[in-house]
């Protein structure tokens, strides 16, 4: 089994991709890149069980209502009302998708909001390479049904019960990090791309996406209820790992869910 990971930013220069060959122990990373385009991502996708995107798949349904009415010029009093909400409750209903509530109540922090955030360009850039994937996977499920699969990688590694603090600007950070996953997970052989995952932290969370697309090839991730599929097919949904990181560990014969 292969699986990859995207740490997508709004232009190629800072896009990253990882790859991990899971078919036999250690795991290793066969493929690491920084500076990737759509049409490289594209042709790695269907050679892959699951590929993990670290970016938002779309955007909050209330927040695209608002925006269409408000262009409309409808009273914005009346949008509120009909939540029977007003002021902080009712912006934030607008700023946050269902995954990202959901991925609040079980990590205890909340997701960057795509609405609100710096994500705006990165996003604009995952729907054109949504699109890309489409050519080459057919229809992409933003709800995590097929191969593509929107991943947060600091959310996944605070589920697995490491520290994320200061990893994102600090190389030292992340050299502590990178250790502490490489006891933790003993069959998985980092070493040859240790130096470039503590230089970038792109390439560390392309490695982590990787790692998180694994979880979501063996099922082993949290799935949006039934009741929140439709809006997870328009919004997104994070895949978030059901099972510590151990658990994903090369076992011979082990197959996708």
């Amino acid at each position: 089994m292969l699986t990859a990971g995207v740490d997508l930013a709004a232009e190629p220069r800072g896009t990253a991709l990882a790859v991990i060959d899971w078919s036999e122990a250690p795991a290793r990373v066969v493929e690491l890149e920084l500076g990737v385009g759509d049409a490289r991502i594209a042709e790695i996708a269907p050679t892959v069980a699951s590929l993990g995107i670290d970016c938002a798949f779309g955007w909050p349904d209330d927040f695209v209502s608002f925006i269409a009415r408000h262009s409309a010029g409808e009273p914005l009093q009346r949008l509120a009302a009909e939540r029977g909400e007003s002021g902080m409750e009712w912006r934030r209903r607008l700023a946050y998708r269902e995954t990202d509530r959901a991925a609040r109540a079980r990590t205890g922090r909340w997701p960057l909001s795509v609405a609100t955030d710096r994500l705006g360009l990165t996003a604009m850039h995952c729907a054109a390479l949504l699109d890309a994937l489409a050519g080459a996977l057919g229809p992409i499920d933003r709800a995590a049904g097929g191969v593509a699969a929107e991943v947060y990688p600091s959310a996944t590694l605070r589920l697995w019960g490491f520290s994320t603090v200061g990893y994102k600007t600090d190389a030292a950070t992340r050299a502590v990090l990178f250790d502490a996953i490489g006891e933790r997970a003993p069959w998985l052989d980092l070493a040859p791309v240790a130096a470039s995952m503590i230089a970038s932290d792109d390439v560390f969370d392309a490695v982590i996406a990787a790692l998180a697309a694994r979880a979501h090839a063996l099922g082993l991730w949290h799935r949006p209820p039934a009741e929140s599929l439709e809006r997870a097919g328009r919004e997104g949904w994070i895949v978030l790992p059901s099972v510590d990181l151990a658990e994903l560990a090369p076992v011979p014969g082990r197959a996708p869910a």
